[in-house]
């Protein structure tokens, strides 16, 4: 069974103009190796507005069924730390052309694989929102917006945190019509850049496609006649060319 995760892309108010902020994250799925606790993931800013950017983060578990669920970070047994992932600065103040980087820290076990969706939301900046801003800047900021019709829009990425002897162990199972890729290690192996090409026309391709193996799971699919299926094996920090076909 393949795990597909799906990246949700949050529109937060706006309709058609392309004025205000416009934030990009850079890659969506991003990786914790098990010798490292802190990762900095930077935030830009293309638009022609200053980008006030909420940094949220929940964890991802998947139940007994298999079917995965957002729940909040809790706090670790001492209470004074989490026991999980955790964004600072959690509200970023991005310039426009430029950048901004948050740091998530992951604190915890890190006996098993686990794993985050970190969403980056601009909004327009309010008092609660605890913003380092004065009323006046936030008063002028809203004007500003107003005075033209506006696109925000946040980014809902993936966050993998590996475990602490993280260990690659893939098997390859392979029959004249079927091909099956088995992860029997303790994290997530990726297969990036899945392409279906016919073998007569290299012109003649599905689309390119990216899946997460998790651990214990499978990425299988049926060799059709006449086609070559090319893809990276991504281990870590170890990539692999593979390539089948069936005449």
């Amino acid at each position: 069974m393949k795990r597909v995760f799906w990246l949700g892309v949050l529109s937060v108010f706006g309709l058609a103009a392309q004025a205000g902020p416009q934030i990009n994250v850079g890659t969506v799925y991003d990786y914790l190796d098990a010798d490292k606790s802190t990762y900095l993931k930077r935030v830009f800013n293309s638009g022609d507005a200053t980008a006030f950017v909420k940094v949220s983060v929940l964890e991802i578990v998947y139940g007994a069924d298999g079917v995965p669920q957002e729940i909040a970070v809790e706090n670790a047994a001492d209470g004074a730390s989490r026991n999980g992932l955790m964004a600072s600065p959690a509200r970023l103040i991005v310039p426009s052309q430029g950048m901004q980087g948050t740091r998530l820290l992951y604190m915890g076990e890190r006996d098993r694989e686990r794993y985050f969706r970190v969403r980056f939301v601009p909004v327009v900046p309010e008092k609660e929102d605890e913003f380092v801003v004065s009323g006046e800047e936030r008063e002028d900021y809203k004007k500003n917006l107003s005075a033209g019709v506006n696109l925000m829009t946040g980014f809902g990425t993936i966050f993998f945190v590996r475990p602490r002897d993280a260990r690659f162990a893939t098997v390859i199972n392979e029959t004249d019509s079927r091909y099956e890729l088995r992860n029997n290690g303790n994290t997530v192996v990726v297969i990036d850049e899945f392409k279906s090409c016919a073998l007569d026309n290299e012109t003649d391709c599905g689309a390119t496609t990216k899946h997460h193996v998790l651990a214990g799971k499978s990425f299988a699919f049926d060799k059709e006649p006449g086609r070559q299926y090319r893809f990276f094996l991504i281990e870590g920090e170890q990539k692999k060319i593979l390539q089948v076909s069936r005449r």
